[in-house]
């Protein structure tokens, strides 16, 4: 494939800290270590090494409630910000996206956490705004039951604006550390937000300035009208799952035209389905590795990751070759309902049995299965076809990351569709995105 037809636009890459990796036999190959998802020096490696691959950011997923039948990355594992503090000292330019949700925290923490992630990182830190899908995280957190979908959403706009109104506390140049005069501060430049609405009501102000990037970057996984919707009005980057280029590009233009009818450019909001690449020197040696990829699944093992968007169903009493059990269908509305509807999509168009359902859900093949110049073709071709900005990859088999990173990357860059190396020291630089202007300075500017 030759270089890319517009220079100026390129990939942005992401690379999700999985530990022992997000199926659930992952950990059984020979090469993976158990003990990833909660050993420090493997996220180390983990992120110096897409560091060096000149990665965009990291991202750290969480949910914040487990079963028996969660998967072993979900059983045992570190919290994100904890994770991210901590690897902010053992990367320099490389973004730090952590999951954290709105259901089941306090705006003014969660404002305060990420901006001290922020300066300690020098301005790379980034939240991916989610609301829980799973009804059993209310018991975790003193609540008799989870949040409706769409009062969810409500609740996360609230939330969203109280943190980046705290965020906006102090103005950029507010203090002034005047050591002559006594001046710590100009206090016309701190702003109490006093906010009270039908969710929160928070004071303020927030006890941490703004960072090099001015506000973290904000992310969210929004594939339902009112994920895309929020999304497309107050995301920078939008996380997403397609298998097939049409469907990625649908999705593409529709959020697209989402941002921009809500008055925003929609260069400035990324979308970046996710990849799980498997590069071998040779298409034997990529399909090889696929299949071991596929041969850690067990029927039983797919089971349960295909009950994790139906809040944990248990489809393990279901026959496994008759039709699909369509009272699940009720537990996913209020749960994940994207990933629901994906599957009722699949089963109306092709009539699958459960069995199939599960394996092709836990081993989805996808486009990105092959030597690297094949993989860098399905990629550059995904991006170009405006099907995404990026991706947000996956390690499929252990040693995969540092496959790509030596193999695909350089490819990817003497096309001309990667960046040779980093645009500037913050996440926002490297995303292309535009600096934040403080809304109070923007307020007084426009008054004058």
């Amino acid at each position: 494939m030759a270089a890319t037809q517009n220079p100026g636009r390129q990939i942005k890459l992401g690379f999700i800290l999985h530990g022992v990796g997000p199926g659930w036999g992952d950990w059984r190959h020979p090469d993976a270590q158990p003990t990833a998802s909660t050993d420090f020096q493997f996220y180390k490696r983990q992120a110096q090494v897409a560091e060096a691959g000149k990665f965009d950011f990291l991202f750290v997923a969480d949910s914040v409630y487990i079963t028996e039948k969660s998967s072993p990355h979900y059983l045992n594992r570190f919290e994100p910000l904890t994770i991210l503090s901590a690897l902010a000292g053992a990367t320099n330019n490389i973004g730090l996206v952590a999951t954290l949700t709105v259901s089941y925290s306090e705006p003014f923490n969660v404002a305060r956490q990420f901006a001290s992630l922020d300066h300690i990182s020098g301005g790379r830190a980034g939240w991916n705004v989610v609301t829980s899908w799973l009804e059993g995280s209310a018991a975790n957190y003193s609540r008799e039951k989870h949040y409706a979908h769409d009062v969810r959403y409500r609740l996360a706009g609230e939330y969203l604006d109280v943190v980046q109104g705290l965020w906006d506390s102090w103005e950029d140049d507010a203090l002034t550390f005047n050591k002559a005069s006594g001046e710590f501060f100009d206090p016309a430049k701190l702003h109490t937000l006093n906010h009270k609405g039908e969710f929160f009501s928070v004071k303020g102000p927030l006890n941490i300035s703004r960072s090099p990037q001015g506000q973290p970057v904000i992310f969210q996984a929004g594939a339902s009208e009112d994920g895309k919707n929020f999304a497309a009005q107050r995301a920078d980057a939008i996380f997403v799952s397609h298998e097939e280029l049409d469907a990625a590009q649908a999705y593409y233009k529709d959020v697209k035209a989402r941002a921009a009818g809500f008055g925003r450019d929609p260069d400035q909001l990324h979308i970046l389905p996710s990849a799980r690449p498997v590069v071998g020197r040779t298409p034997e040696e990529a399909e090889a590795k696929y299949q071991e990829l596929i041969n850690l699944v067990s029927i039983e093992n797919a089971l349960s990751m295909l009950g994790r968007p139906f809040n944990d169903y248990d489809f393990s009493p279901h026959d496994l070759d008759g039709p699909f059990p369509r009272e699940a269908f009720t537990y996913g509305a209020n749960s994940n309902l994207s990933a629901s509807q994906k599957v009722l999509a699949a089963i109306e168009a092709e009539d699958l049995t459960l069995r199939q359902v599960a394996l092709r859900f836990a081993t989805p093949r996808g486009h990105f299965v092959g030597t690297p110049e094949q993989v860098a073709d399905s990629l550059q071709n995904w991006f170009e076809a405006r099907g995404s900005d990026g991706f947000v990859l996956f390690e499929s088999l252990p040693g995969q990351l540092e496959l790509f990173v030596e193999l695909v990357v350089p490819i990817l860059q003497a096309r001309g569709v990667y960046r040779r190396d980093y645009d500037g020291p913050t996440f926002r630089e490297n995303l292309g995105l535009d600096y934040p202007v403080n809304r109070y300075a923007s307020r007084l500017e426009a008054a004058e």
